[in-house]
């Protein structure tokens, strides 16, 4: 048997190829929409890709499961758990098979038994290997999508929280504990494969281990040490993440089925037409690093820097409905279109080269403010208002006396939240996400509105009140 994992850590997601090599066919599980790496890696291993199969319908990212049947012309395997509202709806236009709990499929000699786990969706599924043409009766490893992580287990709330199912998220939690009852019955060898690692907002405590043993869940994954349903759905629900905006059209898109990747290339834009663009209402987002964007950058652009929280602030600030410029470096262009159109942001029309922006002249800035500044000059001054852009459960721990809580994220569609004639000073915990609420801001029209630099770690160490 062939099994390789892919990381893409853009998203903290997991996918896996496993094949037979004595068939040589191959079945890739919960593929990323850049469906490359999966075909360069069968390739070189003289496999072909005859199966895909999906855990459940994502709500965190693109699937690539469309795009993987269209170019190779594999069968899919889809849930026909859950109820009606959460059924593929793309399926019919390619060769598939819809699964219930108890069935099994193969891939070559490699058997796939269905096991249904609801709880982080109705329609969940995991998937338990049996490497039959290897000589073994015997399970090796489970895949389990969004409901075992190593150290947590999948977030039940995403049904209620992104796609507006009003009392999804206990009856989730409840769910999630029955499935978690048959999960602590497989051997204790079993291997683990999660959909996800640390950095996911599919669950709160996320280990940063790719993988795992059910027998190592069953003493360390704190959701394994309940045997009561009511305490257990207590704490699962408790203190989970706010819920990315974009989440609820991935679970559109993925059910109806992404549109088809059209790998156009990306133009380069002349400088002088981006107040046109912005005025038009395209999205501008500069991706820089937050010190050159303070120094200098275009009105109206937002600075979310390319790293590994891109695709996430993006998907939480750009609406699905706005053409896309990006500021950047042209060797990145590429891979940041990539980013986008992981989490189906597919309207990028052209970049601006940073060198570009560098050199203009009359950019606007923003200015940064030391813990000490904002105590001794701006803190209990009328004219100012303090805004804490973390999650709620960080600000429910500890904030800033005086401040209003506006999370970064929902800050676009929360402006009427900030006191007119007061000009913001954001914070976060050290610095970097309030500088993207800066810019959102000025981007807004608060053009004089400031940042605690080193945010509420600098507060604290200053020893600044809270509350």
């Amino acid at each position: 048997m062939f099994f390789k994992s892919y990381f893409d850590e853009n998203l903290a997601q997991m996918s896996y190829l496993v094949g037979c090599q004595k068939t040589g066919e191959a079945l890739v599980i919960d593929p990323a929409r850049d469906v490359t790496p999966y075909l360069t890696t069968a390739e070189k291993e003289g496999l072909n890709i005859t199966s895909i199969a999906e855990t459940h319908i994502h709500a965190d990212y693109l699937s690539g499961s469309r795009e993987l049947a269209s170019r190779t012309a594999a069968k899919l395997y889809l849930s026909d758990e859950g109820n009606n509202d959460w059924k593929y709806g793309f399926a019919e236009n390619h060769n598939h098979q819809f699964l219930k709990d108890g069935e099994q499929f193969y891939v070559g000699n490699v058997k796939l038994e269905v096991i249904h786990t609801p709880g982080h969706t109705p329609e969940s599924l995991s998937f338990l290997l049996t490497d039959e043409g290897g000589g073994s009766d015997i399970p090796m490893g489970i895949f389990t999508g969004d409901f075992v992580f190593v150290g947590d287990v999948g977030r039940p709330d995403l049904l209620e929280k992104a796609a507006g199912e009003a009392g999804t998220a206990e009856a989730g939690a409840k769910d999630m504990f029955k499935s978690l009852q048959r999960f602590k019955e497989l051997p204790d060898y079993v291997q683990v494969w999660p959909g996800h690692g640390a950095g996911s907002a599919c669950g709160k405590s996320l280990g940063a281990v790719p993988s795992s043993t059910v027998g190592y869940e069953k003493v360390n994954n704190w959701a394994l040490n309940h045997d009561q349903e009511a305490p257990f759905t207590r704490e699962l629900l408790e203190g989970q993440p706010e819920s990315p905006n974009y989440f609820a059209m991935m679970k559109k898109l993925n059910k109806e089925g992404p549109a088809l990747l059209k790998n156009q290339a990306v133009g380069e834009i002349e400088i002088e037409k981006v107040r046109d663009e912005v005025q038009r209402g395209s999205a501008v987002i500069d991706t820089r690093a937050k010190e050159d964007f303070a120094q200098g950058h275009l009105p109206g652009t937002i600075n979310i820097p390319f790293n590994k929280a891109f695709a996430n602030w993006a998907g939480w600030l750009i609406s699905y409905d706005r053409d896309i410029i990006i500021i950047s470096d042209e060797s990145h262009v590429d891979d940041i279109q990539q980013a986008l159109q992981s989490i189906g942001l597919d309207q990028l029309t052209g970049y601006v080269r940073k060198e570009a922006v560098a050199q203009k002249e009359g950019l606007e800035a923003y200015v940064s403010i030391t813990a000490d500044q904002l105590n001794e000059k701006f803190k209990d001054h009328e004219d100012y208002i303090i805004i804490d852009v973390r999650t709620q459960s960080e600000w429910d721990k500890e904030h800033m006396e005086d401040a209003i809580h506006v999370m970064v994220g929902t800050l676009p569609d929360r402006l009427d939240e900030i006191p007119e004639g007061k000009t913001p000073i954001v914070y976060c915990q050290s610095g970097v996400r309030s500088a993207i609420a800066t810019s959102v801001l000025q981007a807004n029209g608060y053009k004089d509105v400031l940042n605690l630099e080193g945010g509420f770690s600098a507060w604290k160490e200053y020893g600044g009140k809270t509350a």
